[in-house]
């Protein structure tokens, strides 16, 4: 389920980029991270595969509810992260122009 969440918020944010490649709110650094978390979760699955072979496509309702938890912490995180990234840089002056009427 973590492989699959990354992908799918991967995808979500590269079709953003692509759609808005001039956008200012930095849709390009979204997708990298996203793109680098679903590599890690790819990498991740291959390996688990290689180590318990076919049980890897039944896994249990609890394990899966985990790694639906973790897929959705990842997810929150990397946005949590390019809000950050992006606040910092401001690029429309909004954060500056609020922090300046005070």
């Amino acid at each position: 389920m973590t492989l699959l969440i990354t992908v799918f918020a991967a995808l979500i944010s590269g079709i953003l980029w692509y759609v808005r490649p001039e956008s200012k709110m930095m849709f390009g650094t979204l997708a990298l991270m996203c793109f680098g978390a679903s590599l890690m979760w790819l990498v991740d699955a291959v390996v688990e595969y290689i180590e318990v072979g076919a049980e890897y496509f039944t896994p249990a309702a609890a394990d899966m509810l985990n790694d639906t938890y973790l897929g959705l912490s990842v997810a929150a995180l990397g946005l949590v992260i390019w809000f950050a990234i992006l606040c910092i840089k401001d690029p429309e002056g909004r954060v500056k122009g609020a922090l300046l009427r005070k």
